[in-house]
């Protein structure tokens, strides 16, 4: 049975594999009618997208994914149909991505230190756009440290490992008032990275009162039981159930792309809810000042 919506999704605009060209081309040649674009801290791949997606037939929703932070654990916020040209969203969009280019930097140095040797200026060839880990893994993958992107986290850029440095940090709070700042739609990403379904809940009452209209529940390889212990958590937030495969490329993510069914009618809410904010004032945001990591 073919699938036809995908909702989350990266280019090489952050840290996919194919272009948004490529990406929609895919996605035409899998079969799936509706995807969104969310790469990470960065919309400069929407309007390329946008045209492929209008050539192709397919309906393409602009979206946005932040890394967040709650005392350790990280939580990644989508946000669907932000009115991403306002100046002062994209203004603070590249503070997240120079910071982005900071921490990639600092990974480099640290490997380096320890013996393991890549360069910057390679990993900045293989991001094309808004700097990631995974693009430190390939570099890492290229000089023969590791045969997997998945490796180099376990080995060398994870939590812990010699080439990790922390983020710059918002809060999940921060995220989602940031992508209300642009009339957007914040949604939880992959909420079962999280340790733990009450941890989620205890922290769902302040997540809403911010703004958070959604939960992805259809993600990627989540059990069908998972599936329906989100699901349940998202009626009883009044939260929209939204999935997609978090797809970046082969070998990063083990869900091909439109290879998870998602129901229409997440999109359908998310586009009449995302009608009715539309031309409205948005609350002001400002962003937390960075830290520079020691």
């Amino acid at each position: 049975m073919a699938h036809f919506v995908d909702l989350h999704t990266h280019s090489t605009a952050s840290d996919g594999i194919y272009s948004p060209t490529d990406l929609l081309q895919q996605a035409h040649d899998v079969g799936l009618k509706v995807l969104a674009l969310a790469d990470h801290d960065t919309t400069n791949g929407i309007e390329e997208a946008v045209a492929a997606a209008q050539r192709l037939g397919i309906e393409l929703i602009p979206a946005i994914e932040l890394n967040s932070d709650a005392s350790g654990d990280e939580i990644h916020v989508l946000g669907y149909f932000p009115e991403y040209q306002r100046p002062e969203f994209q203004s603070k969009l590249t503070v997240l991505r120079d910071a982005r280019e900071r921490r990639g930097q600092k990974m480099v140095e640290q490997l380096n230190e320890h013996g393991i040797h890549i360069r910057w200026e390679r990993v900045h060839e293989l991001a094309q756009g808004s700097v990631g880990r995974p693009h430190v893994a390939r570099a890492l993958m290229e000089a023969g440290y590791v045969q997997s992107i998945p490796e180099a986290f376990e080995k060398y850029i994870g939590n812990g490992q010699v080439g990790y440095v922390p983020r710059y940090k918002l809060t999940p709070e921060d995220a989602v008032c940031f992508i209300c700042s642009a009339n957007g739609l914040p949604v939880i990403a992959h909420p079962l990275t999280l340790p733990g379904l009450e941890k989620l809940r205890e922290w769902l009452p302040d997540l809403c009162a911010a703004g958070m209209v959604g939960l992805e529940t259809y993600y990627g390889p989540y059990t069908e039981e998972e599936e329906q212990q989100l699901l349940a958590l998202a009626h009883e937030f009044s939260l929209i159930p939204t999935g997609g495969t978090d797809f970046h490329g082969p070998g990063i993510h083990p869900t091909p792309l439109g290879g998870r069914h998602v129901p229409y009618e997440a999109v359908k809410q998310l586009k009449a809810l995302a009608e009715q904010r539309r031309g409205l004032t948005p609350p002001p945001f400002e962003l937390p000042p960075p830290v520079e990591e020691k």
